[in-house]
């Protein structure tokens, strides 16, 4: 996965790591690195809803504007 993965498929991978994890499907030598994994999933998703939370807003802002007379 790169820098073009979506929200959703990092939340889905993530997801099936903290499951993995869970259910103790992830053995001490693989441990460290889905850790590692799961921290870059984590921090694509908090970036992506962060791009969004700023889009909305900056939508919503535009929309409070006054519209300018045609």
């Amino acid at each position: 996965m790169n820098e073009q993965t979506n929200y959703t498929e990092a939340f889905e991978e993530l997801k099936r790591i903290v499951s993995d994890i869970d259910r103790k499907e992830i053995s001490v030598d693989e441990l460290a690195e889905k850790v590692k994994r799961a921290a870059l999933l984590i921090n694509i998703c908090k970036a992506k809803l962060n791009s969004t939370e700023e889009d909305v807003n900056r939508i919503l802002k535009e929309l409070d504007q006054p519209q300018a007379a045609d």
